[in-house]
C-alpha cells in the first residue's frame, strides 16, 4: 500500500511512519497540503494519506477533489482532545489516530481505509480451476480480459493476477469506466495539459503514467464511449499516450487488465464495442464463475467474512448454526460474493446467541432466507460429502477432478440426476453428456436407485 504522508515529520509522526513502514506501506512524505496536491496530480499515487490534523484537512481534500483526485485521509497528531479529532473527521478524514502512535491501531487502520488486503478464498473445483490459470498466466505481460456477473469478485482476482506477476512491486491502479461521467474518462486516464479544458488549473497525470511499470485494471470496460475506444486502442498497439492538450505523445510500460460483466462479442455484432479493442484486451479470458455455480466456496467464504466483521466491530466470532449453513448454502445469491458478504456482515451485527442461527441472516429487503426443501436438504448433505472428498483431490489433473467430483455427487444423491446437476452448479443436459462420456470410457456411474427419480 502506498502511503503519502503530511505535515512536518518530526517527533511521533516520524515513529508513525516508521511503524507504518513496518506493517508494509511504502511511505512518501511532504510538508504542507499544496505540496500534497501537487505530487498527486503530477503522478506520485498514493492509496491513503496521513496528514496532521492541524493543516487544512477540508482544504487538502477540496483541493483534490477540484481534479478528481480521490485518496482517502487519515488525521493524526499528539494532545488532539476530543474536539481535534472530531474536527479532523467532520473536515473528511476518514479515521484519526492519536500520537504517540500504536503499532497495531496504525496496521488496523491502514488495513481498514485501505482495504488491499483481499485474501483469495477458494475452496470450489470450479474456482481452483481459474486460479490455477491465473497462476499460469500472471508472470506473462499478456492483456487478461476477466468476466462474469456482478459481485463474482473480478477485481480481487485481477490484484491476485498482478500480485503474482513480475509488476508486484510496481503500481495497481484501477479505473471504473461506468463511474467516470463520458467527458471526464479521457483526460482521467491519458491525463490533460494546463489550460487544456476549463477548470484545467496545472498539468495532470492520468492513470496510465500513474501506472507506467505496473498493471492497469479498466473495470467495467464495456462502458466505455466508442471514441474514446479508438484512443484505447492505440495507447495499447503503440504503448504511447497523448495528454488532452498535449503536444507529444508519452511512453507507457503497463499490463493492461479489463473487466465486464456484459458480452463483449454481442457488444461488438450491436456495434457498441470494437472489435479490434476485444482482440487486444482478450488474450486471455478468465471467467469468473458466478456463486451459485462453485457452491464449495459458499461455506469457506461466510467463515471469512464472519471472522471480517466480528474483528471489524469488537465482536466475538460465532459460528453458524447447522440450520444456517442450509440456507446460505441453498440460497441462489444474485449479487454473488457482495451480496453474501453483505449479509455476513448484518448478521455478525443481529446474532446474539452462541451461534449464528438464520433468523440473523437476511436479504437486503430484510426478509430472511428461505428455509430449504427436505429434497435441497438431501442434495446439501451429499454436496458437503463431496467437498470434504474434494480435498483429496491435489495433484490430480483438472479433468479427473471433475470426473471424481461428479461420481461422487452421484452416487451420495443416490443416482439422482437432478439434485446432482444442482450440487454441481451445471444443467441436466451438460450432466447427461458428461455421464456419456465417461459410459464410453468404461468409468463405472451410478445408477437411479429405487424412489430416486433420475431426470434421465
Amino acid at each position: 500500500m502506498r502511503l503519502l504522508v503530511v505535515g512536518k515529520l518530526n517527533g511521533q509522526l516520524s515513529t508513525a511512519v516508521k511503524m507504518a513502514m513496518s506493517a508494509g506501506a511504502k511511505v512518501s512524505h511532504v510538508e504542507t497540503i499544496e505540496a500534497a496536491t501537487h505530487a498527486l496530480r503530477a503522478g506520485q499515487g498514493a492509496d491513503l494519506m496521513m496528514v496532521d490534523y492541524e493543516l487544512d484537512i477540508a482544504g487538502l481534500i477540496a483541493a483534490n477533489e477540484a481534479e478528481r483526485i480521490r485518496v482517502p485521509v487519515v488525521a493524526c497528531g499528539v494532545g488532539a482532545g476530543a474536539d481535534g479529532a472530531a474536527g479532523a473527521i467532520r473536515a473528511g478524514a476518514k479515521e484519526f489516530i492519536p500520537l504517540p502512535p500504536d503499532a497495531e491501531l496504525i496496521a488496523a487502520v491502514l488495513a481498514a481505509v485501505a482495504d488491499d488486503n483481499r485474501p483469495m478464498v477458494v475452496r470450489d473445483p470450479s474456482m481452483q480451476a481459474v486460479i490455477t490459470m491465473a497462476d499460469q498466466i500472471a508472470p506473462s505481460d499478456a492483456s487478461i480480459l476477466i468476466t462474469g456477473e456482478s459481485g463474482v469478485g473480478k477485481e480481487v482476482i485481477a490484484r491476485y493476477v498482478h500480485q503474482k506477476s513480475r509488476r508486484a512491486s510496481r503500481p495497481f491502479i484501477s479505473v471504473n469506466c461506468a463511474a467516470i461521467p463520458e467527458n471526464l474518462l479521457e483526460s482521467e486516464l491519458f491525463g490533460h495539459e494546463k489550460g487544456a479544458f476549463t477548470g484545467a488549473v496545472a498539468r495532470r497525470i492520468g492513470k496510465f503514467e500513474e501506472a507506467n511499470g505496473g498493471t492497469l485494471l479498466l473495470d467495467e470496460i464495456s462502458e466505455m464511449d466508442a471514441r474514446l475506444q479508438a484512443k484505447l486502442l492505440r495507447a495499447i498497439q503503440e504503448r504511447e499516450i497523448d495528454r488532452v492538450g498535449g503536444a507529444k505523445p508519452v511512453k507507457v510500460d503497463i499490463r493492461i487488465l479489463a473487466t465486464s460483466n456484459r458480452d463483449l462479442a454481442q457488444g461488438v455484432r450491436d456495434g457498441t464495442f470494437r472489435e479490434d479493442l476485444l482482440y487486444r484486451l482478450n488474450v486471455v479470458n478468465l471467467r469468473i464463475p458466478s456463486l451459485r455455480d462453485r457452491p464449495g466456496d459458499v461455506l469457506a467464504l461466510c467463515e471469512f467474512f464472519i471472522k471480517k466483521y466480528a474483528a471489524a466491530n469488537g465482536m466475538p466470532e460465532r459460528p453458524l448454526s447447522a440450520e444456517a449453513k442450509r440456507r446460505l448454502a441453498t440460497h441462489r445469491w444474485p449479487g454473488n460474493v457482495r451480496e453474501l458478504e453483505n449479509a455476513m456482515h448484518r448478521a455478525v451485527l443481529m446474532a446474539s446467541g452462541p451461534e449464528i442461527e438464520e433468523d440473523a441472516i437476511r436479504l437486503p429487503d430484510g426478509q430472511p432466507l428461505a428455509s430449504a426443501d427436505p429434497g435441497a436438504r438431501a442434495a446439501q448433505a451429499a454436496s458437503l460429502a463431496a467437498e470434504t472428498a474434494n480435498r483429496s483431490y491435489v495433484g490430480q489433473t483438472v479433468a479427473a477432478m471433475e470426473q471424481q467430483l461428479i461420481i461422487d455427487t452421484l452416487e451420495h444423491c443416490l443416482g439422482n440426476r437432478t439434485h446432482a446437476a444442482n450440487i454441481l452448479g451445471i444443467s441436466i443436459r451438460t450432466l447427461r453428456n458428461k455421464l456419456k462420456e465417461y459410459t464410453e470410457a468404461g468409468v463405472s456411474v451410478p445408477a437411479p436407485q429405487m424412489g430416486a427419480a433420475s431426470a434421465a
